[in-house]
């Protein structure tokens, strides 16, 4: 008899882009058990590998996986053969992404049930998801003292061996001996990115000090005393090093491995289903209640870590976003595309990251306000860094828009300038009295820029990774007559128009949307109406982000009893987004009307690079009118390619780029300690006459900044905020993309 299913309680509706909560968390080790009787006879049942125990949350938990999935998810795909095997690959991959781990023979193994996880799913019974935590748990008790053992020797560097830095390029390893290989090589890696660092520091300790180079900031002279007692004592020779850095690796890696002995129990469980779920889409993701705390955290936006959303990729841990107005926000040092290798307490060793579920990591980072973590990241160009990060909730000012006049050159005419880093504001009525919000705080600034006789504005939706849709109709609205602004559909094939209603315009001269690769979501929208409504030009770096679908968070918990262990959360795809023109906003993004260099373009990010994203699809356009102008985009766009080209400082951007790009596919490194230091010094030198961030950028445009928001009042009186406003101004002062977008501006101004 089929288990009853329960109805499911929608928790929030997410419109912002972010990330799959969890893309597959490997298994942390458990004991081994008798494997259950199958309820079934199509399930395989293999005496040959281990199992850990099932838990009994297993039936309800695939019960409610196969309802949601089946009749809830905007594909409703089958459930069958071909999704089995599309979700084993996806099982292997999480449980060895690195190919670190298992041999050929055991994935081989472990393939006899490749086909059969959707008769698991319908029996309850998840016995590859049991099976695979078994194996991983038992692989890495053994390669916890392969490690040790060959770190407790000084290894080779005069042998012209080399390693695979991309996961995907590798196989696994026929036998031990070839794992034993890769392993050692691994670390001869990592030594020699180490023993870089170190040599980087010890020729920067021998450098006369910089007086007024010192941070002007006590916090930021703290942190920077933090991470160099962190680094203690380098020896002056290689080989003082090495040792230095094999002792740290054992003992990273010991920590690392003893963290990961711990087995939750839905761990199987979590595993299977969320391998199922990435063949559906990137963003359907199944919460236990271990994470499920994280999750609320994220939602109601009060992080006490260091305000960056990661993501797993390959093995690593990667920085996928940074939160506007959060700890690494405001150092900034810590950048998108950087991947964690460790993570250090203060005054402790530090944990390899390597590997370690998003879990572990995130709990590693998080911790008391006030108190300092040390991370050591690898950055786009191969440097090591070790940064230290205060830990504080976010800074609620650096989230709201912000206003300034931008001139460009002497003799520049006057331009608005408006940053709006997310779309924030009271949820469901749920707010405080007089609670900001970002339609009121744009409207304000719009207000104050037209009080300053400004007819020009840029729109900077940089960054900016969605939030309220009300808000993105709202801000649309200002813009616009009252007309449609976004369109959405959801599994069932119900259509809804989502229309402003005010035919008030709060700003009426020429608009620049400026946007990159991190635009997502509700930004997406915005623009993708904007310039629809052809009310303004696109200008950007890439196409945006593309995430063009909405998730519901649903409770699990209200499928059973008061006093059952807890379900966790089900985040499900429902809906779908469209323009005003009928095209989706997913998979391709909004491409801009004219493309400037891109800064990041080295970086995989994007819905496009996602696995399993819902495709590009169309519906009929809602019926909407294009407002008038004189400029035509084609005209603009080849006017600032031109300047582009004749532009040094994007020219160097747009190199920067090229550089990184190239390098992305150069995945196999050297081991022969000269040969990686040569290559290594080489690529730095490459880099430096070009890197976009380089400190000798000269100003380009002459800013006066509005109050933090002219809706928040007087100016800020308290020291750390003026000087995160300072900040901000010079940042913008050497904005060249912004300088473009004025430039651009003055050509639809002339236009006719």
């Amino acid at each position: 008899m089929r288990r009853k299913a329960l109805p499911l309680v929608l928790v929030s509706i997410l419109v912002a882009a972010c990330g799959s909560a969890k893309s597959g968390t490997p298994p942390k080790g458990s004991s081994t058990s008798s494997p259950p009787t199958a309820s079934a006879s199509t399930l395989v049942v293999d005496n040959e590998l281990p199992e850990v125990p099932a838990d009994p949350r297993e039936p309800i938990l695939a019960d409610a996986a196969l309802a949601l999935l089946g009749k809830q998810h905007v594909l409703r795909k089958p459930i069958d053969d071909a999704l089995s095997r599309d979700a084993f690959q996806k099982l292997v991959e999480e449980l060895d992404g690195g190919k670190v781990l298992f041999l050929e023979g055991h994935v081989q193994k472990l393939s006899r049930f490749e086909n059969d996880i959707d008769n698991e799913l319908r029996e309850g019974n998840l016995v590859v998801a049991r099976k695979g935590a078994a194996l991983v748990a038992e692989r890495r008790a053994m390669v916890a003292k392969l490690v040790k053992t060959l770190l407790e020797k000084p290894l080779d560097f005069t042998t012209s061996d080399s390693f695979e830095t991309d996961p995907k390029k590798r196989v696994f390893c026929k036998t031990e001996a070839e794992l034993e290989a890769r392993w050692r090589s691994l670390l001869k890696l990592q030594v020699l990115e180490r023993n870089q660092q170190f040599e980087d520091i010890l020729e920067s300790r021998a450098k006369p000090k910089d007086e007024s180079k010192k941070p002007k900031d006590p916090d930021e002279a703290k942190r920077e005393a933090i991470a160099e007692r962190a680094l203690g004592e380098i020896p002056a020779t290689f080989e003082g090093r090495e040792a230095k850095i094999r002792k740290e690796l054992a003992t990273r890696y010991e920590t690392q491995f003893t963290r990961l002995k711990v087995t939750e129990k839905l761990e199987p469980a979590e595993n299977l289903l969320n391998a199922v779920n990435a063949v559906f889409d990137p963003h359907t993701t199944y919460m236990p209640p271990a994470q499920e705390a994280n999750f609320d955290i994220a939602i109601t936006g009060k992080l006490e870590g260091i305000g960056a959303t990661l993501r797993e990729q390959d093995h690593y841990i990667v920085v996928h976003d940074l939160v506007p107005g959060g700890a690494s926000w405001q150092q900034g040092k810590l950048e998108i595309g950087d991947l964690i290798l460790a993570v250090a307490q203060e005054g402790k060793d530090p944990v390899d990251a390597t590997d370690l579920p998003i879990d572990k990591v995130v709990s590693m980072i998080r911790g008391p306000k006030g108190t300092i973590v040390v991370l050591t990241v690898k950055k786009a160009d191969g440097r090591i860094e070790t940064i230290s990060i205060t830990r504080d909730v976010i800074r609620i000012e650096a989230t709201y828009a912000r206003g300034a006049v931008v001139r460009s050159g002497k003799n520049g005419e006057p331009v608005g300038y408006v940053y709006l880093p997310g779309f924030y504001g009271d949820v469901g009525g749920r707010g405080k009295p007089g609670e900001r919000n970002a339609t009121d705080d744009v409207r304000a600034i719009l207000s104050a820029l037209q009080k300053k006789k400004v007819t020009q504005l840029v729109l900077d939706l940089r960054g900016n990774g969605g939030g309220l849709l009300t808000h993105a109709r709202d801000i649309s609205g200002l813009f616009i007559p009252q007309g449609p602004v976004v369109q959405t559909r959801d599994s069932d094939g119900k259509i809804e128009v989502l229309a402003d209603t005010d035919p008030s315009v709060s700003f009426s001269g020429n608009v620049v949307v400026l946007v990159d690769r991190f635009s997502a979501s509700a930004a997406e929208i915005l623009a993708g109406a904007l310039q629809d409504y052809e009310r303004a030009v696109v200008v950007g770096t890439s196409a945006t982000h593309g995430k063009g679908t909405v998730q519901a968070v649903l409770d699990l918990d209200r499928m059973q009893a008061k006093g059952k262990e807890p379900l966790g959360l089900y985040k499900l795809t429902v809906q779908e987004y469209f323009r005003v023109s009928g095209g989706s906003t997913q998979l391709k993004g909004v491409v801009p009307d004219v493309l400037l260099p891109d800064p990041t373009s080295f970086v995989d990010s994007g819905e496009r690079t996602l696995y399993h994203a819902i495709p590009w699809t169309s519906i009929k356009s809602a019926p909407y009118t294009k407002l008038p102008h004189t400029w035509k985009a084609p005209e603009l766009a080849s006017a600032s390619e031109a300047r582009t080209k004749a532009s040094p400082e994007l020219a160097a951007v747009a190199e920067f780029a090229r550089i990184l790009g190239a390098r992305k596919d150069k995945t196999l490194e050297p081991l022969e300690r000269k040969a990686w230091q040569d290559a290594k010094k080489a690529a730095k030198a490459e880099l430096e006459k070009v890197d976009p961030k380089r400190k000798d950028r000269k100003v380009v445009l002459e800013v006066e900044a509005l109050a933090a928001s002219p809706a928040a009042g007087p100016a800020p009186t308290d020291e750390k905020i003026r000087a995160r406003l300072d900040r901000w101004k010079d940042e913008l002062a050497r904005d060249v993309w912004v300088d473009e977008c004025t430039r651009i501006l003055a050509d639809m101004a002339k236009a006719k």
